[in-house]
Order: C-alpha cells, then sequence, then structure tokens
C-alpha cells in the first residue's frame, strides 16, 4: 500500500502528470468525440496546498478567470453570465444557455433544500464538534445528472472530504473525471482555496490536499501545447513559482467579504466603474482582495478597451507574481515593469 506521490506545489504536480499521461497513458478514447490519451485511477498529493498556480510561460493562466471561479464558487452561484464573461466556451456546458446546472457552489454553499444550513455549514459544525471525524464529506455529484440524454453538464466532482488532524485542516478531493490541462488546472485553484477558506474559518493551520482522479486524460488538441509546457521544464533554470510564492488568504475573510468583493467585480465586468490602486485602497478590503480587484480592473480595461495596454498605476500595483501571469497571458495588453501610456 503506497500513499499517492507529494509534491510542495502544483505545478510540480501539474508538469508530472502532463509528462505522466503524454508518454506512458493507458488507453486511448474519444467519448462525444472527445479524442484523448487516459490514464485510470491516479492521485497525487500538494503539501502546500497554497502555492495552487504553474507558472510557465506556455501554459498561459489565467489568474482572473480562476479567481472569478472560486468567488462564484464561494457565493453559491449558477449564473452563466458571471463564467461566461471571463470564459465563453462555458457557454457550451449550460443547458438552458441561463445557467450551470453542475454548478459546484450551489450544491455546497446554499441551504440544503428544507434545511437552513448548506453543506459548508453542516459540514464545519461537524468538525467543530467532532474534530476527529471521517464523515465530513461534500458531495456533489448527483445521480439524476445521468438521466438526461446527452446531458453536457455532469459534475467531475464527485465529493470534497474535509478532515481534521493535529491542527490541521486537510482536504481529499474525488474526481470522476479530469482534463489534465485545463479542468485540472482550475479545479485545483479553486477546491484549495476553498480549503483553505474553511480552515481559516475553523481557527485551523492548511494541512494537505490529496487529489484522486478516476479518469485522468490529455487531449490530442492539448498534446502540441503539453510538449511545448514539458519542453520549457526542462531548459528553464528555475521555475518563477519560487519567486512568486502564492499570498494567504486573510484570516478575517467572511462570506460577507466574499459578497462584497463580488459587488465590485460586478460593477466591473459590465464596465460601470473603473478603479485605480488609491480606489481599491479606500475600499477597506485585507490587501489580498485589493489585488484581486486589481486584475478585476485590468481585465475590464482589457475587454472593454480593446487596442490599448493595461495602465502603468495597476499593473504597479499588482504582486509581482500576479503582475508576471497577466503579461504571459496577454502579452500585446501589459506593459513591461516601469512602462506605461
Amino acid at each position: 500500500m503506497h500513499q499517492p506521490p507529494a509534491y510542495a506545489t502544483f505545478e510540480d504536480a501539474y508538469l508530472d502528470v502532463l509528462a505522466h499521461i503524454d508518454g506512458a497513458f493507458e488507453y486511448r478514447n474519444a467519448p462525444r468525440g472527445n479524442s484523448s490519451h487516459e490514464c485510470l485511477g491516479l492521485s497525487f498529493r500538494l503539501t502546500d496546498p497554497r502555492q495552487r498556480l504553474p507558472y510557465l510561460s506556455a501554459r498561459r493562466v489565467n489568474p482572473v478567470f480562476h479567481f472569478a471561479e472560486a468567488l462564484w464558487y464561494l457565493a453559491g452561484r449558477d449564473d452563466l453570465a458571471m463564467m461566461a464573461h471571463y470564459s465563453p466556451r462555458m457557454r457550451d456546458f449550460s443547458r438552458d444557455g441561463v445557467t450551470i446546472g453542475s454548478a459546484y457552489g450551489a450544491r455546497l454553499f446554499n441551504p440544503v433544500p428544507g434545511s437552513g444550513q448548506s453543506q459548508f455549514d453542516r459540514v464545519l459544525d461537524l468538525l467543530r464538534t467532532e474534530a476527529d471525524s471521517k464523515r465530513a464529506v461534500l458531495s456533489v455529484f448527483r445521480p439524476e445528472e445521468l438521466a438526461v440524454a446527452d446531458n453536457p453538464d455532469v459534475s467531475c466532482v464527485v465529493a470534497l472530504h474535509l478532515l481534521v488532524r493535529e491542527g490541521r485542516l486537510h482536504m481529499v478531493c474525488y474526481m470522476r473525471a479530469n482534463d489534465a490541462n485545463r479542468g485540472l488546472v482550475a479545479d485545483i485553484f479553486s477546491f484549495t482555496l476553498i480549503q483553505e477558506f474553511a480552515a481559516n474559518l475553523l481557527g485551523l493551520e492548511l494541512g494537505s490536499y490529496t487529489h484522486h482522479v478516476g479518469s485522468l486524460h490529455l487531449g490530442d488538441r492539448d498534446l502540441p501545447q503539453a510538449e511545448r509546457v514539458l519542453g520549457e521544464a526542462r531548459t528553464r533554470d528555475t521555475s518563477p513559482v519560487l519567486a512568486f510564492p502564492f499570498p494567504e488568504l486573510p484570516r478575517e475573510t467572511t462570506f460577507q467579504t466574499i459578497a462584497s468583493v463580488l459587488e465590485h467585480e460586478h460593477l466591473l465586468r459590465i464596465n460601470q466603474a473603473a478603479y485605480g490602486p488609491d480606489d481599491i485602497a479606500a475600499l477597506g478590503l485585507p490587501r489580498y482582495w485589493q489585488q484581486v480587484l486589481l486584475l478585476f480592473e485590468a481585465h475590464r480595461q482589457i475587454t472593454h478597451h480593446p487596442g490599448e495596454t493595461v495602465t502603468e498605476p495597476v499593473l504597479a500595483a499588482l504582486d509581482p507574481g500576479f503582475r508576471w501571469l497577466m503579461a504571459q497571458r496577454w502579452p500585446r495588453r501589459i506593459a513591461p515593469a516601469g512602462g506605461g501610456r
């Protein structure tokens, strides 16, 4: 019996996953026409789940989307409008053009029918009264999802399992399937942020995160990018992740904090507000969430002012790691450090 391989950062795990599926895949198949390489029953563990993003030029991670999705989950939302703004391809997963039926946050954070509590509330109450419990499971997948023929919106997540051990909150995630190059990056970001939020609410330190996947696959369309990512990792001297440690979620973050951030995100998304660094600082939010709003402001400029570079005051106020990620994602819109318009 062996524990899953452990990694200090998600970037390390991501690179190993890509290399394994690219070179040692078990099956080739094409469910619903999506040709891919596939491995069954893979797992890995993150010893520091806070280091939740890969810093790779060839991967071009979008930190704005990842924060938007995590906030969307934490708010218990299922509306398509918010997420389609940051990722238009999410429209492909909506059956009615208005909602996303398998929105994980709605199942985790909204009250259970007939109850005033959400699954998340119940699980945290359980862990407050029975710290050693093995029952703190947040269920996501629903059997009725398979009753709809050709359902484009079946949950990839089966459950999230919270475990308190020696003053730390650990999470184990069970996935029925995961796209190794796309969904995996997004899921790790959101689930580890939910884990960190739960740890803070319980007054615990952040523990490990373990990811179990039934079908871990890499689509043929992503094979060239995977090769570029692996080639970059082989030839660079050091990873930027070492220079850009991910910030710690403020202990004072509450659901009200999240609601406040989303109020400003909405105004920026629909271009009804424009914030400079001083405007954001005056909101009274912790610096962590000020950084998130700076990302949303940069995205507002990219979306609503095509052809222009993002203003230097906004970029200068961003943490170096976030600015590096934005520059990889939008190289024509992000001026070099010290530049401006």
